[in-house]
């Protein structure tokens, strides 16, 4: 998530192994974790590499799913919120994770995961299970997140984790659909510029 690893660099279970100091047993079960994650990719006869950073074009259209699913997902999720399913959202909103102190590097690849679990349970009380699989299967967050690195990133996407637990909580479908449209097309205008450099 940090880029200490550059995308598409060979990843050595041996070298791994030396500087971790441990077996390769659990080195192995990580690697097959992250390959499970979309950050890692295993050829066969070659090994594990890191996965290569996305395209501006496989960007876009990653977006371009997100916009034509999510909204309605949201207001899906809205009108069948309960509150025990309110206090888990709320749980997994990441608003937790906000400022303190915290190295900001260490905190980023935390609020990535943290997104990627609050937008699947949306999808998950919105009740669609192929739309959940769908979005899952492009492990949308962890390539996304590997663009760039910004304190700003994860401060306003707090924000907008806030105006939609607002609608969660009014039970407001089109208010639901509307903060998560902003949410997605925010996203897409702060990351962007990643492309740019």
């Amino acid at each position: 998530m940090a880029l200490k690893i550059p995308p598409g660099a060979r990843i050595t279970v041996d070298n791994l192994v030396r500087e971790l100091e441990v077996s390769q047993t659990p080195i192995r079960e990580a690697l097959g974790r992250l390959e499970g994650e979309g950050l890692v990719v295993k050829t066969h006869l070659v090994g594990y590499s890191a996965a290569p950073q996305i395209t501006r074009a496989r960007f876009e259209e990653l977006y371009d799913l997100r916009l034509l699913l999510e909204p309605e997902m949201a207001g899906r999720a809205a009108s069948s919120m309960t509150e025990p399913a309110l206090k888990a959202l709320t749980g997994a909103a990441g608003v937790n994770l906000r400022g303190g102190g915290t190295d900001e590097r260490a905190r980023y690849p935390q609020f990535a995961r943290q997104d990627a679990i609050f937008h699947d349970m949306i999808l998950e009380i919105g009740g669609n299970g192929l739309v959940r699989e769908t979005l899952a299967h492009q492990h949308t967050h962890f390539h996304i997140f590997r663009l760039m690195f910004h304190a700003l990133v994860t401060e306003e996407a707090l924000d907008e984790h806030e105006a939609l637990l607002a609608a969660f909580a009014a039970r407001d479908v089109d208010a639901a659909r509307h903060a998560m449209r902003a949410h997605l097309e925010r996203s897409r205008d702060r990351l962007s510029p990643a492309f740019d450099q």
